[in-house]
This record gives C-alpha cells, structure tokens and sequence, in this order.
C-alpha cells in the first residue's frame, strides 16, 4: 500500500472544505490532469474526516476518491466516516438498539450537513458508505505511521491479527454498537482518542456550543502529574481542575507513545495558530479547517525525525454558498 521510497503529502482534516482543498493541493504543485488531481512524483495522504461540516462535502469526496482510485493519494477512516457508517448501519439485533449509531438529536447534528449535501445523491450516498470500508483504521509505512486520533499498539497490535492491513468489515462494524466489546474500543482509540471523564461529575461546555462530561488527552505525556499536563483540546479546563493531580484510575487509562518511536501523524484535535511540531516524531495536522483556520499539509520525505519548516498551509476563507458538484 505505501512505497517506502516515495514522498507523501499528509493532510489534515477536510471537513467538506472542498475549495481550500484545491488550494492546498495547487499550493503543494498538484495539478488536475484528467479529472483528478495529480503530483509528478509526490502521493497525498488523507488522515480522515473528509465529511461533516463544511460547504462542500460532497465535491470534497470526489476528490479525494478519484484521488485514491487513481493511485495519487491514500486515505485513513476518521470518526466522522465512521459515524456515517455506524448512522446507516443496523445494530445486531441482541443489542437492544436500532443502529451501530443510536439517530439521537446530537449525533444527526454532527453529521447534517452531510445528510443534507447528499440527500439528492443516493447514489453518491450508498457509494461513498462502501468506500468507507476500504479506508483503513491506520498505516504503518514502518518509517512512518498515520493514524486519526490515537496510536495506542495495545489494541492495533490484536487489530492486526484479524485485519492486517487495518480494514474493516460490516461484521466488525456492527460489533462496536456494544461498549463492552474490542470493536468499540478500537474505534473509539484509534478515531476519536481518549476521552477522559471530568472528575467528581462534572461537565464543560465546549466553544461548539456542546455540554461534554469528557476531555480529549495527550497520548504522549512523559510522567504527567496533574489534568492539566494532560488535556489536548481547544477548550481548556477550568483552573481548579487542571491543578487537580491525576486519580490513578486516570492515569492507568493513558497509552504513551514514546519518542523513540517511528515518526506519527495524527489529526483530530482542533489546533489553531502556527503549524507546530508537538514532537520529533509527532505531528497533528488538524488547524480548524472548517472553522476558518488553517488546512494544513507535512511535507514527508526520507527524513526520520520530524522538520518543523516542512509544514504548508492554506487559510481557509468565510466559504461561499454551498453549490452543486459537476461531475
């Protein structure tokens, strides 16, 4: 699946930004060739979340699709396409649930603009739902690795035993509709990361206006001691319990990626301002894309430990009206 020898273009989080995407990919010395946009010697790769959000989700799919379908860019699954998946797809049926993804109203609010943009596509809709499955849940290039959220091996390595390359099927779709179950707990590490309950019941209302009981965290942390050596989201915890020392119970929750390990990228966690390292060997490519920050590419070659200078960026402008795709 990836040439050893050969430079990648990683790119972060779409979110349907479909025009910022072109511009990215120009900025980068793509060009479209035959319908698809193309790279004298570099490959894109796509670190999920294509969909949701954004204006142009829609056009956003088709061209990464085409990309990957004419060998010009590889792509991983993020959680917003397993959302649309575990959304359509029917729970087992000694679940005692409807589907994989209950239709509540919060989870048809992630994922509307998607249902809206797609409504008068079906079939783009069922098309796009099979691609799904031929999106891998991670990469190990050996050199390097990609994963959406959160490298943690206590789970990929077992993963890898029933499927090798990291691509899953319905069955093991269907399977993550119970918490208790591997499947869940590999979509929730890998896609989404590790979403740590608040302490003693409390609650924080991000900027996107949602009330969470949980934090995203560092899964990196070297000997972190407080909550506060630990949270990695854009909205940060109150005072009182970023000072708070972590409970044990915490603390043995987090994986640690060590720094020793092959350079990674991930997306996910809604970074703003100056693209920026987090280590050597790690990088979040996700700058807020849909929330007019920064669409954000690291340019990969042959080098080993990470280049802070190497990273490229569009600012994403107040969009347009979202407009039809023209096949």
């Amino acid at each position: 699946m990836v040439d050893p020898l050969r430079s990648y273009d990683l790119i972060g989080d779409v979110h349907g930004c479909g025009h910022s995407l072109e511009a990215l990919l120009e900025r980068l010395g793509y060009r479209r060739q035959g319908g698809v946009w193309r790279h004298p010697w570099r490959m894109a790769l796509f670190v999920g979340d294509i969909v949701d959000r954004g204006p142009r989700i829609r056009e956003a799919l088709h061209l990464v699709h085409d990309m990957v379908e004419a060998g010009q860019a590889l792509c991983i699954m993020g959680n917003h396409e397993y959302n649309l998946l575990g959304w359509s797809t029917e729970a087992p049926p000694d679940s005692g649930l409807q589907y994989v993804r209950e239709h509540t109203a919060r989870n048809e609010h992630l994922i509307h603009e998607t249902l809206t943009q797609l409504a008068n596509h079906p079939g783009d809709w069922r098309a796009f739902l099979d691609w799904f499955y031929e999106l891998p849940l991670f990469i190990d290039a050996g050199r390097f690795r990609v994963v959406h959220a959160c490298w943690d091996s206590s789970l990929i390595e077992p993963l890898r035993q029933q499927y090798p390359e990291g691509l899953i099927d319905e069955s093991f779709l269907k399977a993550s509709a119970l918490p208790d179950t591997f499947a869940h707990q590999v979509f929730e590490r890998l896609l989404r990361g590790i979403n740590m309950r608040l302490p003693h019941g409390m609650t924080l209302t991000g900027r996107d206006g949602l009330v969470r009981e949980t934090f995203r965290t560092k899964f990196w942390a070297d000997e972190p001691q407080t909550y506060g050596d630990i949270v990695f989201q854009p909205d940060a915890l109150p005072e009182p319990v970023a000072q708070m020392p972590i409970s044990r119970a915490h603390r043995a929750e987090l994986p640690f990626y060590d720094a020793d390990q092959p350079p990674l990228f991930v997306g996910h966690y809604w970074r703003r301002g100056q693209p920026a390292l987090i280590r050597p060997n790690l990088a979040c490519l996700d700058y807020s894309a849909v929330m007019f920050g920064k669409l954000v590419a690291y340019r990969l070659d042959q080098e080993i430990r990470l280049d802070p200078d190497k990273f490229a960026w569009v600012e994403v402008e107040r969009p347009e009206a979202p407009h039809e795709y023209s096949d």
